[in-house]
């Protein structure tokens, strides 16, 4: 088994470049999704969320406010901190059962937004940082995901640096450019990495 952790700024391109090495045949193990997972409807983490933040943070019909949270947390480090407390242990535990039940000769992505800020580089045979230029990330954020340019600067604020990031790579994946560039990177790095290659 190969461990790849996989992460990026958020807006850099981290999920299409998850996608292409999903479609050669890597297993991947989703952060994000996995945090989704833990907090859902009648679940610990949900009970232990509301119990940190209170009953405002849930919709009408009790799930996860994210948005609501999230204007929350990303405005105060003490209380992303407290979320964090609760949320990461239970997606570690999630992600190291997925990890489990991949063969022993898959080639596991771990694609996890906050591999920098947490430490978490020691963990895995290579890391792969997928990079994008400050103002692209802004641009693809309030763009695309209809952010608006304070929100989307208090998100990339509230994560590691580029070159924090760019500190822990192994490979560094370009994502400022067009998609047959970056298709043509990730098809390079899944070559050494069904080689069998620790690349």
């Amino acid at each position: 088994m190969v461990k790849v952790g996989l992460t990026g700024g958020i807006g850099a391109g981290k999920s299409e470049v998850s996608r292409l090495l999903a479609s050669y045949g890597a297993v991947i193990v989703d952060a994000d999704k996995i945090a989704r997972e833990v907090v859902a409807p009648g679940t610990p983490g949900l009970a232990a969320v509301v119990a940190e933040f209170g009953d405002g943070v849930l919709t009408e019909d009790g799930a996860l406010d994210r948005p609501k949270l999230g204007s929350i947390v990303f405005s105060d480090p003490a209380k992303l901190q407290a979320l964090n407390a609760i949320v990461h242990p239970l997606v570690g535990a999630r992600s190291a059962e997925l990890e489990a039940s991949a063969g022993p000769d898959a080639v596991v992505i771990h694609d996890v937004p906050l591999l920098t800020e947490n430490g978490l580089a020691p963990l895995y045979d290579l890391v792969v940082v997928v990079d994008a230029a400050p103002a692209t990330q802004l641009d693809r954020l309030v763009r695309l995901r209809g952010m608006s340019e304070d929100e989307a600067k208090a998100r990339m604020s509230a994560q590691a640096t580029r070159e924090q990031r760019l500190a822990v790579a192994d490979v560094v994946i370009d994502n400022d450019g067009p998609l047959d560039a970056l298709e043509r990177q990730v098809r390079e790095v899944w070559g050494r990495l069904g080689e069998g290659g620790r690349a």
